[in-house]
């Protein structure tokens, strides 16, 4: 299928690798001009050259994304955009005992705040151009809360409220805002995940992948490039009546009806 946007510009962040690095991969195979963004240049850097060998022009910068300063670097390196796809690393499991008010709001910087500043910078400039795209990576569980994972419960779900507004005043123009909620995919933070349960379970790596991949119904992690695929879609002509959703891509593990 043709996605119809060949030649737009997109701003991909934390895309070196895993869901980032799939979504930018995608898009750079449907002739997406980037700007991708990462904390380490140098995975960043081998990225850029990889999706530059798909025939498209690609600006890497290395910068903190959820720092003001970092977004600043970002932003005046993307200039206008039509494009936006916010992800940032969510932030370590644990209990709710284990959690301070310090703990909260490195949460919410990263996961809340910074997708809606981004939002914000470059929501009028799309307006303006009668066209544009913002897919948030957020998680499954703006669905349905996973336990050891409250500080991304609390500042995900945060920003899915923002959004249930947001989309829906600036979709007349042209503009449409959904989210993109993975389940495990077989990334870093599936790793960090695992790790965490061999460590407090006392099982290899291997033990804890197979429990895990036993709870979803398609019985196996997500691959970013599928995941990619589908946040091209969200961002292709064929979506714009698509308003402020927020979209699944687990392998059935929600267990819900709507």
């Amino acid at each position: 299928m043709d996605l119809g946007i060949s030649g737009k510009r997109a701003l991909v962040c934390a895309s070196s690798k895993g869901l980032g690095r799939g979504c930018a991969e995608a898009l750079a195979e449907a002739g997406v001009a980037l700007t991708i963004n990462a904390r380490s240049p140098g995975p960043l850097q081998e990225t850029a050259e990889a999706l530059r060998g798909r025939g498209v022009d690609v600006t890497a910068i290395a910068a903190d994304i959820t720092s003001e300063a970092g977004r600043a670097e970002v932003l005046e390196a993307a200039g206008p955009v039509d494009i936006l796809v916010t992800n940032a690393g969510g932030p370590p499991p644990g209990m709710w005992h284990d959690w301070e008010r310090d703990d909260f709001i490195a949460a919410l910087d990263a996961n809340m705040l910074t997708p809606i500043a981004l939002m914000k910078a470059l929501l009028p400039g799309m307006m303006e151009r009668g066209w544009g795209r913002v897919v948030n990576i957020t998680s499954q569980s703006v669905k349905a809360p996973i336990p050891q994972l409250g500080l991304s419960n609390a500042a995900r779900t945060g920003l899915t409220g923002y959004v249930a507004g947001t989309a829906r005043q600036v979709a007349e123009k042209g503009v449409t805002i959904n989210n993109l909620l993975p389940g495990i995919h077989a990334t870093d933070r599936a790793d960090a995940l695992d790790r965490s349960v061999v460590e407090t379970q006392g099982i290899t790596m291997e033990d804890a992948r197979e429990r895990r991949a036993a709870t979803i119904p398609a019985r196996r992690y997500g691959t970013a490039a599928e995941f990619g695929a589908a946040c091209a879609f969200l961002c292709s002509v064929h979506a714009g009546f698509i308003v402020g959703q927020n979209i699944l891509a687990d392998g059935g593990a929600t267990n819900a009806t709507i």
